[in-house]
């Protein structure tokens, strides 16, 4: 166990040691600490895959009805070239209150799960057959389960209800039906036409491959589905908001998942509340959350006694137990509690983009994690700069609308093969207050130049003007596709003043925000005709000292490359639903 055994409670009468805050953020920095990767140390996993083992990808619930939801094919809108950019000099596609909402019925839920959290397509390698999702997913192992809770929908369900999302059969199941008194109480105030998705976790699914390490993987995956239901939403009019001050605890009730125990239980992670766009956005506070939280937490026994129904289908003969994973998801546990974020400027973006010309829901379900890049493929510097502008916080920008705090990662980027640009080690400040601890904190001798031919309101920084594609795929655990990209990038968080701010609970939400970023690097990737893909696996103090940083002030979290894929021709792609193919 290591940094972590300390916090093992001795006996079962023991006094629990993560009652205190202040231990359960020593828990959160000694995790952190203990599945770091080193060159001469991985982090602890399995010794070697016990393919007998291998946990099914797809939970379902044993008992419970399926609704079946009919297909919503991409079609020729919305239109993207640059999908994710969302101010009003952009087409309405993605602008905030630039769609009309559409109405809350069969179809436009069967579209929001289509293109956010169903299968993309299978592939096939000889005798292998495995299926891929739109949301991605750490080794393609997928921990982040759906849930709605809908009110009475013709074709769905005659009352309110909380349903569990079943990819596999692009359906939902029903967990449990909403008394109309509960359900009016839990929306109060909120829009006609909205709904509550959650998102749940089974570490085991990553931990079978991933060991301790795996909390962090299950946590990326996380902010993969809340951008990817973002971005989805926004398609069909529809906004995504992230409400925290519920309860971890409070949460598992209003889903169901709180009676479930052992390595395949459900983790809860976070609660989104789906709802029409307004014509005008309010641009202070959040108003209509407001409260939301707390009815949550006061309706929590109510839900608890609803007539849950299913049993959780078993997804693996036998498990590997680490107790690293459940200190950290204890540790986490969020309490109950008000809005717990300040309001802070989401500034507009001072240039406009370019027209739009491909299909924003074609993207989304194109998407692909490329197994190795080429090594020559080159990205011109306008292309790079937009990409790049794409990651910033703006206004009104899907997904990071989706999420109520102030940005808290910014980007260490090596470019590598970049039209017109110096190669070397660039750096992208999201959050321009921090700057100045940034600079601080990182090499004197960094030249901290603009980005020559940036746009104005761009804050990319030249460091160091060197080529470091070895030094790149080195970090990354000598993986050569970080190197043989156009470029590749880490995530670097403000890691101690986060956890500090607001307790160990927002720990998971650094990679959540990971998670949202890579997830428009993904879409950006595909609009350009390029491939993309996230990297767990980094030497995590190798790449401070690269930036010259020391403690825990700043963490990387996150790598990501993009360029030229390689296709392996052993490979075929087959259809995601093909028994329903032609289905409407």
């Amino acid at each position: 166990m290591g940094l972590l055994s300390r916090f093992s409670k001795a006996s079962s009468g023991a006094a629990d040691p993560l009652a205190d805050p202040a231990q359960r953020k020593r828990v959160v920095y000694a995790y952190h600490e203990q599945t770091k990767h080193h060159p001469y140390r991985f982090a602890a996993g399995p010794y070697e895959l016990d393919w007998a083992s291998q946990p099914d990808p797809f939970r379902r619930w044993i008992g419970a009805d399926l609704v079946r939801l009919d297909r919503a094919p991409p079609g020729s809108e919305p239109l993207a070239s640059r999908p994710l950019d969302s101010d009003p000099l952009y087409p309405p596609a993605l602008a905030e209150g630039g769609v009309p909402p559409a109405a809350l019925e069969p179809r436009a839920i069967s579209q929001l799960l289509f293109d956010s959290l169903a299968l993309s397509a299978w592939k096939q390698a000889g005798a292998s057959k495995w299926a891929l999702r739109v949301n991605p997913s750490s080794g393609n192992l997928h921990p982040t389960e759906g849930y709605l809770l809908l009110p009475a929908i013709a074709g769905i369900s005659a009352g309110p209800a909380v349903f569990h999302y079943a990819p596999a059969e692009h359906g939902l199941e029903l967990r449990a039906e909403i008394p109309a008194p509960t359900w009016r109480e839990l929306t109060a105030g909120l829009p006609p036409g909205s709904l509550l998705a959650g998102l749940t976790s089974i570490h085991w699914r990553e931990a079978w491959k991933y060991g301790e390490r795996a909390f962090r993987y299950c946590q990326h995956d996380a902010g993969h589905a809340v951008a990817a239901l973002s971005i989805a939403a926004a398609a069909l009019g529809w906004k995504v908001e992230l409400l925290d001050g519920a309860g971890t605890l409070e949460l598992g009730a209003l889903l169901g998942v709180f009676a479930e125990a052992g390595p395949e239980a459900e983790s809860p992670e976070c609660l989104l509340l789906v709802r029409p766009c307004a014509p005008v956005e309010p641009a202070a506070a959040r108003p209509i959350v407001t409260g939301l939280a707390s009815r949550v937490a006061a309706l929590a026994p109510a839900f608890r006694a609803l007539d849950w129904r299913g049993r959780a289908n078993d997804l693996s003969p036998e498990h590997v137990e680490w107790e690293a994973i459940e200190l950290a998801a204890r540790a986490c546990v969020e309490p109950p509690s008000e809005e717990p974020y300040a309001v802070w400027p989401r500034p507009p973006r001072a240039t406009a983009p370019e027209p739009a010309t491909t299909s924003l829901r074609r993207i989304v379900r194109q998407r692909r994690s490329c197994l190795a890049l080429d090594g020559k493929t080159a990205m011109s510097a306008s292309a790079f700069f937009r990409v790049l502008e794409s990651t910033l916080p703006r206004a009104g920008r899907f997904p990071f609308n989706a999420l109520p705090w102030s940005p808290r990662l910014h980007l260490a980027v090596f470019a590598h093969r970049i039209d017109g640009l110096q190669p070397g080690l660039y750096w992208l400040q999201r959050d321009p207050d921090r700057l100045a601890a940034v600079r601080a904190a990182c090499r004197a001798e960094f030249l901290w130049e603009r980005a020559a031919g940036a746009p104005e309101d761009l804050p990319l920084r030249l460091l160091l003007p060197l080529d470091l594609r070895r030094v790149a795929a080195q970090v990354s655990c000598n993986q050569d596709i970080a190197g043989d990209g156009a470029f590749s990038l880490g995530m670097i968080a403000d890691f101690e003043r986060s956890i500090e701010e607001h307790g160990a609970w927002f720990y998971p939400r650094l990679f959540w925000e990971a998670g949202t970023i890579g997830q428009v690097l993904y879409l950006e990737a595909e609009a350009l005709g390029l491939r993309a893909t996230g990297i767990g696996c980094f030497f995590d103090d190798p790449v401070h000292s690269i930036l010259g940083l020391s403690g825990r002030a700043f963490q990387s979290l996150y790598h990501f490359t993009m360029g030229g894929a390689v296709e392996d021709p052993r490979l075929s792609t087959l259809p995601a639903y093909p028994e329903r193919e032609g289905a409407g």
